[in-house]
C-alpha cells in the first residue's frame, strides 16, 4: 500500500511532466497519424516516386520503339530477332547473359 500511495504522491507533484508524457505517448505512437505511421507513409511515397520515375523510362523506351517501328518497316524484323530470338534459316544464334 505504501507503494501505491508514493506513486500517488509522485504523480501529484509532477502532474505536468506525467500529463506531457502522456500526451507525447498518446500522439507518437498510439494515435493513427503517430510519427510512426508517419515514417512509414513517407517511405511508401518515396517507393512510389521510384516506380513513378522507372514506369517513365519505360513509356519513353516504348514510344521510341514505336516510332522507330512507324518509321522504318525492318525495325520489325530487327525488333523480333532480338526480343523473341527468331532467326533466319541457316543462322546461329548465341545468347550472352
Amino acid at each position: 500500500m505504501s507503494k501505491l500511495r508514493n506513486y500517488w504522491i509522485f504523480i501529484c507533484h509532477h502532474k505536468y511532466v506525467v500529463a506531457i508524457i502522456f500526451f507525447v505517448v498518446i500522439v507518437g505512437f498510439l494515435d493513427s497519424n503517430s510519427f510512426y505511421n508517419i515514417y512509414l507513409q513517407r517511405q511508401e511515397i518515396s517507393r512510389l516516386k521510384s516506380d513513378i520515375q522507372d514506369y517513365r523510362i519505360r513509356y519513353r523506351k516504348d514510344t521510341r520503339m514505336l516510332k522507330e517501328l512507324d518509321a522504318n518497316p525492318q525495325a520489325m524484323e530487327k525488333i523480333a530477332r532480338e526480343r523473341y530470338l527468331m532467326k533466319k534459316p541457316n543462322e546461329d544464334v548465341y545468347i550472352f547473359q
